[in-house]
């Protein structure tokens, strides 16, 4: 019970009301008391699933980490997440967190004991009081990206997603990474970011990169960019945004590249790419996506583009399920009646259509173009 209690206890009180909010984390495995922050979305539910973002470095890089989720889950580009910033600078305790055995390269004790703080306390703490989605992603920086591998040298991966910024990397880490990498069946994004001014682990770093260029696995996602003009401490400024355009890029609405380049070139009906697409994200993030209506156009599109006519009935059901109120799922009923040769069905379609509201480019008039012209053809 006293361990319980060690575990839980805070000695400033998390509020919901306050987008960021600080707390002093009585750790059991550390026999300490850590500085945390954490930002909780604006909109927070508890009956909605958040991703976890797990910053390092937290004095420098969580107001980055926080201002790059917030941009973009305001456009699309990913859900809204939880963030928890640790912060290591005071009396330099980033070194001892992630320090590790220049023969081995293995975390040194101290480490150690970190990684069991990271791993069996903040985040089932997290777990346990907050609505958390099993997808979790960690970011360092330095030594402490270098840090962040040891979580692939478990069986299974605690983290989805990995932000590598400039990583001081620990003896024969260069082709440890790309191994457990290989190993791994579950989606793993990797995003290796460094800068073009050279140092000590330029080369180590740059042979990394190859080895893991060098997997050929669908379930791997892996991203390197270095950046011209950034040295060791300004490329901790560089890259976030792209990271997180990599990670969280099937969040994003369908773009016009991707309508033209993959949907309307793809023999497959129409509807399955967004059937793919949203079953794909529930399978990795371990939630639903509320379809967007961009998403439900874009097929729309496709399917008159294609002349798909089937893919008009189940976009259709989508639509009355994810739109009910609006007049969208009856009017792409109506249509697909009309086009199988099923006037009479479309008539009483677009009847109902007509009766409910607006949306997007569907007006009422549209649909009562459409009744009219069955009248004339058939006399309904």
């Amino acid at each position: 019970m006293l361990r319980k209690l060690t575990f839980f206890a805070c000695l400033l009180c998390v509020s919901l009301n306050a987008q960021v909010t600080q707390e002093i984390f009585e750790s059991f495995k550390l026999q300490e008391r850590r500085d945390v922050k954490y930002y909780f979305p604006e909109d927070y539910d508890e009956e909605k699933k958040y991703p976890l973002i797990v910053v390092l470095d937290g004095e420098y890089l969580f107001d980055q980490v926080v201002a790059n989720a917030k941009f973009y889950h305001k456009f699309h580009g990913m859900p809204a997440s939880i963030v928890v910033g640790i912060e290591q600078s005071k009396k330099s305790i980033r070194f001892d967190d992630c320090a590790f055995e220049p023969d081995s390269g293995l975390p040194s004790e101290k480490a150690k004991k970190f990684f069991e703080f990271l791993g069996m306390e903040i985040i089932p703490y997290l777990d346990l009081n907050y609505s958390t989605a099993p997808f979790k992603m960690i970011v360092g920086y330095d030594i402490t990206a270098n840090f962040t591998n040891y979580w692939l040298f478990k069986e299974n991966s605690l983290f989805n997603a990995y932000i590598n910024i400039s990583p001081d990397l620990a003896p024969e880490m260069e082709t440890r990474v790309p191994a457990r990498l290989a190993a791994f069946d579950k989606q793993i994004f990797y995003q290796l970011i460094m800068e073009s001014e050279k140092n000590k682990n330029t080369p180590r770093i740059l042979q990394m990169d190859k080895a893991i260029k060098a997997i050929d696995k669908e379930s791997l996602h892996y991203n390197f960019q270095q950046y011209d003009g950034a040295d060791h401490i300004s490329v901790a400024t560089y890259g976030l945004g792209k990271a997180f355009d990599n990670i969280f890029g099937m969040f994003k609405p369908i773009s016009p590249k991707e309508y033209k380049t993959q949907i309307l070139t793809s023999e497959d009906p129409a509807f399955q790419y967004l059937e793919t697409k949203y079953q794909s994200i529930e399978d990795l993030f371990g939630f639903k996506k509320t379809v967007d209506l961009n998403d439900i156009m874009a097929i729309y599109a496709a399917c008159r583009k294609k002349e798909d006519v089937e893919s008009l009935k189940p976009l259709a059901d989508l639509c009355k399920k994810e739109f009910p109120e609006t007049m969208m799922g009856f009017y792409f009923e109506g249509e697909y009646y009309e086009q199988i040769g099923e006037p009479k069905k479309a008539f009483k379609t677009f009847e109902k259509a007509f009766a409910m509201d607006e949306i997007d480019f569907l007006t009422k008039e549209m649909a009562l173009e459409k009744i009219d012209a069955l009248k004339a053809d058939f006399g309904y």
